[in-house]
């Protein structure tokens, strides 16, 4: 049956709407298998019945008007239970439900196969046969792979409205788009869908005469870029923070970076013309940060990727037109550059949706910064059939909704105004302490990891940084950059907060993000030669970046040197021995560097359960929750098929934070939470019952998270903790804290059913 199968897939695949390709499959499968009868019921969760929308075998006249109630019947039997029902006497069955209208009543074999997607039933595809047998494997094998192949097709008409127009009973549908959440809020507008403007994969190479005229050009377009990119900042300037802002420095560091630009240059002056010389390049680039496990950092070659379209178009002389945004503009696209964001006027950008992408990447940065909200990673989402068509954009749970109903738009109305209400009360909290209604205080710090931050951040509301990531300043050139490049960096950052003290974290490379200059290259590389690792076996590259963190806090003294990746306590105490050595060095030198306090990160579920140990030999633990969730649960969120998997409330994660607080307890040793679990307001509760002593998050959390700080007590916390600790499912877990929130009248800080 392959042949025939691939004929049904491509002519699916072919198919210019839903009804084509459900009478395609019909038609299809009972030629190919021999049967008698092949029809189709799709599931509508609304009205709560199944609905024949297809058959070659039955009466044509009831395709649309057949409804059977939800679970009734061996159609419902199929959808109930998720699985093949195949029996060979369809009447004799006790669940068998007759309809007259079908003209099903000669019909005796049965076979029905759910069709499922993401363990969701969106209907049944059914075979029937005259003489009373079951279907043999072959044919259930074969039907499976169609099921499975309308799936697609029927979720693609789901989220347009197609699904929708059902003969005698149109109605919009209720249907959202399942994404990630990147910046919280409500948007409600018009999808205006956006696209890269030059293709640099479809570049090919050609030789050139004139080497020295393409460099010119070459190097003309980047700084064509560039002043885009200052023009872009100045434009929508006032809109942002300083923090935010300096994303416009970082994107600037990697343009002109000396090994993007010098190794185009290179292939130019081998023969190449330059926009083959830059496809190269970018490429080249692109593909280390691809392989990088570290979320922030391989979210960064999408902003390569779009820095090199960017300088191809100017390659191309093309210009960016003026694009006539409807008033409230939905931007929707595959995926969406920062640079694109920053080209609507503000006053004009209701919401952004991507189809891939995580709450990470600049465009995410940049919407929380902008106030705008945004879903990511709306993968069912057809960019190609949308635009014009209303949306809503849900950014706190990642929700979007096309052609929502009159319903939907009422409730999230409303919603928007509680929303609007609730800003201006956590705007009021600004300058006010994090602390609780009892009197505890929970200091709020900021985790940054662009590349440029030399200029003055602003974040008044932080108690200072509690993650400072230094990787991108060595991934983004040719070689180590050296002891003094990295002081200015360093310097920069403890001047910009002092007296607040600043955690960096010493470099977090390996196997997983290779350095184009380091390269390594490992079957394994989630558990493979990375972070504290390689510290070890490279301590020259250790003792290089410590001193030049201990010289940029001379006169400051408020570095706080933080450990990745750390699985033993061998690692530890050699790092210390390190540490230490570079403070003699400068002492030798005549240089007053002081020994800052060494914490560790709890990451790895090895070091949950040795944290007494380590907190023996330092001052304090900070625990990375993105990651140590994915290593306890086995799950990577940015897999669709299993991101669902993915809960930070998880009751193991609360155990494993529960034992990191009691292990480090024992020797007066600080805990702080720096993963996303830490700018959540729900788990902000469970973190202040738990006992950590300060939260680091993303700046647009701080105003969030403090105004549960301050509308709960630390013993109120407590008993939540208690009774989350007997919850069996993170789901339970938040229901628990989603009603404690409403309690005290934070529940617009999330939304139910999350």
């Amino acid at each position: 049956m392959l042949e025939p199968l691939r004929r049904i897939v491509q002519a699916v695949n072919r198919a210019g709407s839903l009804e084509e390709a459900l009478q395609i499959i019909v038609s299809g499968v009972k030629q190919a298998v021999g049967a008698d009868v092949c029809s189709v019921y799709l599931t509508d969760d609304d009205s709560r019945e199944h609905v024949l929308r297809a058959t070659d075998g039955l009466e044509s006249d009831a395709v649309g008007l057949v409804r059977l109630p939800l679970n009734r019947g061996l159609i419902g039997w199929v959808a109930e239970r998720a699985d093949i029902v195949n029996v060979d006497d369809a009447d004799s069955h006790p669940c068998y439900l007759y309809v007259p209208d079908t003209g099903e009543a000669s019909f005796h074999g049965f076979l029905g196969v759910p069709i499922l997607q993401n363990r969701r039933v969106l209907g049944v595809l059914v075979l029937r046969q005259r003489q009373a047998r079951c279907f043999d494997d072959d044919t259930v094998s074969f039907v499976i792979t169609l099921a499975a192949q309308l799936a697609a097709a029927i979720a693609l008409a789901r989220s347009t409205g197609e699904l929708a127009v059902v003969p005698q009973q149109p109605r919009l549908p209720n249907r959202f788009l399942a994404g990630l959440s990147a910046s919280p809020g409500i948007g409600f507008g018009h999808a205006y869908v956006v696209y890269p403007t030059a293709d640099l994969d479809a570049v090919p190479d050609k030789p050139v005469a004139d080497p020295q005229a393409e460099a010119e050009a070459f190097v003309t377009a980047v700084a064509d870029v560039a002043r885009d990119i200052d023009a872009f900042a100045t434009r929508i300037g006032s809109a942002l923070r300083d923090e935010d802002r300096a994303l416009f420095d970082a994107w600037r560091l990697m343009l002109e970076s000396e090994s993007l630009i010098d190794d185009t240059l290179a292939r130019i002056r081998a023969g190449n013309w330059a926009q083959g010389a830059l496809r190269a390049t970018i490429a080249e680039h692109v593909a280390i940060f691809d392989q990088m496990d570290d979320l922030y950092l391989r979210e960064r070659g999408s902003d390569v990727r779009d820095l090199g379209r960017q300088v191809l178009m100017r390659l191309q002389n093309r210009k960016a037109t003026d694009n006539p945004y409807p008033e409230r503009t939905i931007l929707v696209g595959d995926e969406i550059s920062a640079m694109q964001i920053a080209e609507v006027p503000r006053e004009r950008l209701a919401g952004i949706v991507s189809t891939t992408g995580s709450g990470s990447s600049h465009m995410a940065i940049l919407a929380r910064g902008m106030g705008v909200p945004a879903a990511m990673g709306v993968a069912e989402l057809p960019v190609s059939r949308i635009e014009g068509r209303e949306m809503i954009v849900d950014g706190y749970r990642g929700r979007v909704y096309v052609s929502p109903s009159p319903s939907i738009c009422a409730e999230y109305e409303r919603l928007a105004k509680d929303d609007r209400d609730l800003s201006a009360e956590l705007d009021a909290l600004r300058g006010l302490p994090s602390q609780t209604t009892d009197g505890v205080r929970l200091p709020l710090f900021l985790n940054t990891g662009l590349v440029s931050e030399q200029r003055p951040l602003g974040i008044e509301e932080s108690a200072g940084i509690g993650l400072y990531r230094t990787e991108l300043p060595f991934l983004v050139r040719d070689r180590f950059p050296s002891e003094n490049e990295q002081l200015r960096n360093y310097r920069a950052v403890l001047e910009t907060f002092a007296p607040r003290p600043v955690t960096i974290r010493t470099l977090d490379i390996g196997g997983d993000k290779p350095l184009p200059y380091f390269p390594v290259q490992e079957s394994n590389p989630f558990l493979g030669w990375r972070g504290i690792r390689i510290t070890r076996d490279h301590p020259e590259i250790f003792i290089t970046q410590v001193r030049a963190m201990l010289r940029a806090a001379v006169g400051l003294g408020n570095l706080r040197l933080l450990l990745p990746m750390v699985t033993t306590v061998e690692e530890v105490d050699d790092a210390l021995l390190l540490i230490q050595r570079a403070c003699d060095e400068l002492a030798d030198e005549g240089i007053d560097a002081a020994m800052p306090p060494v914490g560790v990160m709890i990451e790895v579920p090895a070091a949950v359960y040795q944290a007494d140990a380590i907190a023996r030999r330092v001052s304090f633990l900070s625990v990375g929750t993105n990651d140590l969730t994915q290593y306890l649960l086995a799950v990577d969120r940015n897999n669709a098929h299993v991101a669902s998997l993915y809960d930070e409330l998880h009751p193991a994660v609360l155990r494993a934070l529960m034992t990191i607080v009691a292990g480090a307890r024992l020797y007066g040793c600080e805990v702080s939470v720096c993963g996303e679990m830490a700018g959540d307001p729900l788990a902000a509760v469970l973190l202040l019952g738990i006992g950590v002593h300060n939260l680091s998050m993303s700046a647009g959390s701080l105003l969030r998270v403090k105004g549960v700080i301050r509308s709960m007590s630390r013993a109120r916390s407590r008993e939540l903790l208690r009774v989350a600790l007997q919850c069996e499912t993170g789901q339970a877990v938040r229901h628990l804290l989603t009603d404690a929130l409403e309690e005290v009248g934070l529940g617009g800080l999330v939304r139910p059913g999350r």
